[in-house]
């Protein structure tokens, strides 16, 4: 059986998403956008059939066409409200990072999806990158021993025509700032690696050199998880003059491991108390050079949530983690406005909450 297909949102990651489609022989049947140029473009980029259909209105995409998987890879503040009439509609959902930008709305995406019988994947590409893929592996095997800490450092570059080509990007309603754009697929790597559930987080940020953008440019935290383990995240987009760096180091009792690159695509240590694999070996074996900063998980995410729909299992990334993903940035959205740690689970909250956050 093939799927048939749609995307709405035909901006600056959806080659990626067609991409996968194209690789995964899903039958694109459907581009939605509200720019036709967006459309027409990927249309020729692709040399997509001259038959597909393209719409102005997903939900008239959706009485029209009734696809049986849609990536929603829209503006962010968008992406909660669109997923509920996908999945009103009976549509499985690719949705991209962060999987919305309110707690409240992720819970009913994923109660829905559960009521619905649909599934739901977070677009958390960065799980399927081969050196994760191998760290993943060793967490699981319990190499590292006792986790000790974590750390995430996202040292990236965004300027101002990288704002005005998308006037959403940066504000409150439609997006948040570092944290939540740039710096959302290595915090849930993070906080996967670490055992998952946190108690508490200190958060503090800030907005340095972005006085053109609502929200921070910068962002810290400090993180204790149920097990014991620490975690800690810098998060910028402030690096002059361009990306420096995504990294992600796991230190155990037993085991410790940096990945890096552009986007943790590298491993860089690789040191074992087991001595169960040489380390140049891993270096060379698990590395990957992609053209950019999305790297190349999407085409196994894609094969993934194929997968999940013919057999009728939870995606590899599901909504859940993608809820997880955004209730640590909002915690320490919420850790840094109010000048305290924050205690999780968190039930309530939502980026608006803190509009006017840095305002003189």
């Amino acid at each position: 059986m093939t799927l048939r297909y749609a995307i709405i949102g035909c901006g600056r990651i959806s080659p990626n998403h067609i991409a996968a489609a194209v690789a995964n022989h899903l039958e694109l049947v459907a581009l939605c956008d509200i720019k036709t140029d967006n459309m027409e473009d990927k249309i020729l980029k692709f040399n997509l059939p001259a038959a597909i259909h393209t719409y102005r209105d997903y939900k008239d995409m959706l009485e029209r066409e009734k696809p049986d998987l849609v990536a929603i890879c829209t503006e962010s503040g968008l992406h909660g409200q669109i997923a509920l009439n996908c999945i009103d509609a009976g549509c499985n959902l690719i949705i991209e990072k962060p999987i919305t930008l309110s707690l409240a709305e992720a819970d009913e995406i994923i109660h829905k999806a559960k009521a619905k019988g649909v599934k739901v994947c977070a677009c958390h590409q960065n799980r399927f990158n081969k050196s994760i893929q191998k760290i993943r592996e060793a967490v699981d095997k319990k190499r590292f021993g006792r986790l000790f800490y974590g750390v995430a450092q996202i040292r990236w570059n965004r300027g101002y025509e990288y704002y005005a080509r998308a006037k959403w990007r940066g504000t409150w309603e439609q997006d948040g700032g570092a944290l939540m754009n740039q710096c959302i697929h290595n915090i849930d790597l993070l906080r996967w690696m670490m055992g998952g559930e946190i108690t508490e987080v200190i958060g503090m940020t800030d907005k340095l050199n972005h006085d053109y953008i609502d929200a921070e440019d910068l962002g810290i935290a400090l993180l204790r998880f149920k097990n014991g383990s620490y975690g800690i995240i810098e998060g910028t987009t402030n690096i002059y003059p361009q990306n420096l760096e995504e990294t992600l180091c796991i230190f155990g009792e037993k085991g410790t491991v940096k990945a890096g690159g552009q986007s943790v695509n590298l491993i860089e240590e690789w040191r074992f108390s087991d001595l169960l694999d040489d380390p140049d070996e891993v270096k060379a074996t698990y590395h990957e050079n992609p053209p950019n900063v999305y790297g190349y998980g999407h085409i196994p995410l894609y094969a993934d949530v194929i997968d999940a729909i013919k057999n009728n299992r939870q995606p590899y990334v599901s909504a859940e983690d993608g809820r997880s993903a955004l209730e640590l940035v909002l915690a320490i959205y919420k850790s840094a406005a109010a000048g305290t740690s924050v205690a999780l689970p968190m039930k309530q909250c939502n980026t608006i909450d803190f509009k006017g956050r840095f305002k003189s």
